[in-house]
């Protein structure tokens, strides 16, 4: 076996194991069904029973890179409530699993980021931002092929902007109005319920009790006027979103990624037309780009944190 760098992607479905040689190609890549009982006391051993048995010789193993959801400061996990982890040492934990102390810890949004940087639709760019619009949204700050964390490692934290001032829906921050509130894939469909109730608006979807956020975009794509308007808010808290991050960062480029990306171009072009309303001329030229990695994206940046650093 070659030297091997393996990049582990922890969500809280499914964990994604990936192993990479030392110039960052991926070699191997597979999936584990993630184990929350217990609070989550059984995810690492199953990931380094998973390891033993695709690997050879562990080592070969040079590093890990992990992402994980949820807040990261020096390899502690503050708060990762879809596992039930709680200030919860993960690098100290696994590495009297490994005996190897070439271990990374970041957040998943942070990591995926830096996957985007590395090979994917930001690779060309020094600077890049990612936001992630999933479930919930996630985003991640990339300078140099570096994550930036912040003081309290939440740089990034993105889904938790503030656009909606006044009647904001709640969200699991406790706090109202957050941009994962109107753009998430849960947001979307929060969003066209609540016209959708106060109009009576007829609709192409209405013999679905809850549409998806794929079924909103598709039936705005088909002219669907509620879907139209569903969307045509969801892209300007976007627009807003990005304008903002251009102005605090002032990246090369703005990724999207996530689930409700697929939308692909339909979505992309709707937010750049957004954010282009807010006219402030040196970061009219901001490039935002669909994702490219997909759901590897995780894998690849939880490599790049060991590649980079070691």
């Amino acid at each position: 076996m070659i030297k091997t760098i393996c990049g582990i992607d922890i969500g809280g479905t499914t964990i994604k194991i990936g192993f990479f040689n030392l110039e960052g190609r991926l070699l191997k890549k597979w999936e584990i069904e993630t184990n929350k009982a217990d609070k989550g006391r059984y995810i690492l051993d199953d990931i380094y029973e998973s390891i033993l048995n695709q690997c050879d010789d562990m080592s070969m193993i040079v590093g890990y890179g992990f992402g994980v959801p949820g807040p990261v400061i020096d390899g502690k996990v503050f708060h990762a409530v879809n596992l039930g982890w709680v200030d919860f040492d993960l690098k100290s934990e696994f590495s009297s699993l490994v005996l190897n102390k070439k271990i990374h810890v970041d957040n998943d949004a942070n990591v995926a980021a830096l996957g985007e940087a590395l090979m994917g639709a930001a690779e060309k760019y020094s600077s890049s931002v990612m936001l992630t619009l999933g479930t919930g949204i996630g985003g991640g700050v990339i300078i140099n092929n570096r994550i930036i964390d912040g003081a309290h490692g939440s740089a990034g934290e993105i889904g938790h902007m503030l656009v909606v001032h006044e009647n904001g829906i709640p969200c699991n921050c406790g706090k109202s109005g957050c941009l994962e509130t109107v753009a998430s894939a849960t947001g979307i469909k929060n969003l066209y319920e609540k016209y959708h109730q106060e109009t009576h608006q007829k609709t192409m979807l209405e013999d679905f009790t809850y549409p998806s956020a794929k079924m909103i975009f598709d039936a705005a794509k088909k002219g669907d006027q509620l879907s139209i308007k569903v969307v045509d808010e969801v892209t300007y808290y976007l627009g807003y979103a990005c304008h903002i991050l251009s102005l605090v960062t002032n990246p090369e480029i703005i990724v999207i990624g996530g689930g409700v990306s697929k939308a692909g171009e339909y979505l992309t072009d709707k937010i750049k037309e957004q954010f282009l309303k807010f006219k402030y001329s040196p970061v009219r030229n901001t490039m935002i780009e669909p994702a490219e990695l997909g759901n590897d994206a995780g894998i690849y940046g939880a490599m790049g944190m060991v590649k980079n650093r070691d």
